[in-house]
């Protein structure tokens, strides 16, 4: 652990965002009714995330890296970041660079702070299973964002992906519609959809052109779409 201090920059950035994770949830969220078995299997990527139907090409495909997160709980710690294994069991590669910020809570922290075993959420740049991270922060055992949740349902390869709804989806949504977004915005947007259903992995938030946000989902193979108000709360799945 020593040599990997020396090596990582202790770099801490500008004033932490305060977590919240008791202030995310569902608004109104009701199940439309008993999950639904869909008519195909999810097409799963060579690393083993399912994605959902149609979130793989056509004209609804997004490419390229975007801002999301994960958390989860840290594995093997290495130079140049470390792993980690969400509340649904997948594992995630975590990306520091000279840029990453770390906070403890809600104190200001620097690369020590993460050790295995620990807690964290991670927000940045996220490319299918791999994280670079912009900030991350250790979060105390219990908390939202780690903790399991049995309305998430793990991917297991070979599994039909589950098609259900809960709560409220946006009228006229249409998959691969609305701008993908960045920033404190996505951060945001992210923070709510993992308090509220941890487990996957955000691979990036949409604006939609009613103002909401659809928080996309991977590594999981129930829920793939995360609904969050303009005011950062989730009122939706699918």
């Amino acid at each position: 652990m020593r040599s990997r201090k020396l090596t990582r920059s202790l770099v801490v950035g500008a004033a932490a965002i305060a977590v919240a994770g008791g202030s995310y949830g569902i608004v109104s969220a009701t199940s439309s009714g008993s999950p639904a078995t869909a008519s195909s299997s999810p097409s799963a990527s060579s690393n083993g995330f399912a994605q959902a139907p149609g979130s793989g090409g056509g004209s609804n495909a997004r490419s390229g890296p975007a801002a999301g997160g994960a958390a989860g709980t840290v594995g093997s710690l290495s130079s140049s970041g470390f792993t980690m294994t969400t509340s649904a069991g997948q594992k995630v590669t975590i990306k520091e660079v000279s840029s990453t910020t770390y906070d403890n809570g809600t104190r200001l922290a620097s690369a020590s702070a993460i050790t295995t075993g620990e807690r964290v959420l991670v927000l940045g740049t996220t490319s299918s299973t791999a994280i670079t991270a912009t900030q991350v922060t250790v979060e105390p055992a219990g908390n939202a964002y780690t903790a399991s949740s049995t309305a998430v349902i793990p991917f297991q390869q070979g599994t039909p992906t589950t098609s259900k709804q809960a709560g409220q989806i946006p009228a006229n949504y249409t998959e691969g519609s609305g701008t993908i977004v960045s920033g404190m915005t996505a951060n945001k947007a992210t923070e709510a959809a993992l308090a509220a259903y941890p487990g996957g992995v955000v691979d990036r938030v949409v604006k939609l052109n009613n103002g909401e946000y659809e928080v996309h989902y991977i590594g999981v193979n129930w829920p793939h779409h995360v609904f969050v108000s303009q005011d950062f709360k989730v009122v939706g799945t699918e």
